[in-house]
């Protein structure tokens, strides 16, 4: 008697999809709304502005000032990145939404930021939060979701209980 193959987390793509399509609609509308190099927007003055900016570069504007190679290392590494997302899920089970979440999170977030890159070989930002009176790097909503991702897949490992044997 073969066993049946259980149901994977593949089904979690739904959450990834939507973050994308989350992200892509909210860039659209900072292009649209904002103006690059304007003032910013206050949305909660001393805490959150909208700022349109532009970033050739990773996180932190990382390589930005390079020579246009990076944009071709960083859409190789979020594919590469992605699927290795998409084989964790596909052997992840259905129900383990503490690992299914983060990784359908982290997914989105990387091909929003995929597409970006693709189609204006730069990605849009234009959330910038302030810590104190210190202003935290512009970023977006992909970046959000890969940020939230990366810390709930640390958390749940780190504390998320063991998992029955049966």
């Amino acid at each position: 008697m073969t066993a049946r193959p259980q149901p994977n987390a593949l089904s979690w793509l739904w959450l990834a999809a939507a973050m994308i399509g989350f992200d892509q609609l909210t860039k659209w509308w900072a292009l649209t709304a904002l103006q690059p190099a304007e003032t910013p927007h206050p949305v909660i003055p001393g805490l959150l502005n909208w700022t349109l900016t532009f970033n050739t570069g990773a996180a932190f504007s990382f390589l930005a000032d390079s020579a246009g190679w990076q944009r071709w290392f960083f859409v190789a590494l979020a594919v590469g990145v992605s699927v290795t997302l998409g084989v964790w899920l596909s052997r992840t089970p259905r129900g383990d939404w503490r690992t299914a979440a983060p990784l359908a999170l982290i997914l989105g977030g990387a091909l929003g930021n995929v597409i970006d890159r693709l189609h204006a070989a730069k990605v849009t930002d234009f959330i910038q939060v302030f810590i104190g009176s210190y202003p935290f790097p512009v970023f977006n909503v992909a970046d959000s979701a890969i940020s939230v991702g990366a810390v709930a897949l640390i958390v749940f490992s780190l504390f998320g209980g063991q998992k029955s044997a049966t």
